[in-house]
């Protein structure tokens, strides 16, 4: 249970480190300062859960596995809906 609490919490701070990015798709309306400082704490708990049940190494690799293909794939997930959220914007836009 505390490595699937493990794995959400990495891949929670990986979702939140990538809307503080400049170069994000998705637009947050929240402070980057702040996105990015939960995004740390997501990960710092990340690393302490995985390492209760794994122990040192193997909760540190898990984590980190975990964190990196979070912070992989979303750029290419926001790849896949830009469209829903750019023709929103758009008909927000022309109303």
């Amino acid at each position: 249970m505390l490595t699937l609490l493990a794995l959400a919490a990495a891949l929670l701070s990986a979702l939140l480190l990538y809307l503080s990015s400049p170069h994000s798709r998705w637009r947050a309306a929240l402070s980057p300062r702040l996105l990015r400082a939960a995004g740390a704490l997501a990960a710092l708990l990340s690393l302490l859960l995985a390492q209760v049940p794994l122990g040192w190494g193997a909760g540190s690799c898990a984590m980190l596995v975990a964190w990196m293909l979070g912070l992989v794939v979303l750029p290419y997930a926001a790849l896949l809906w830009p469209r829903a959220v750019s023709v929103a914007a758009a008909a927000a836009e022309n109303d």
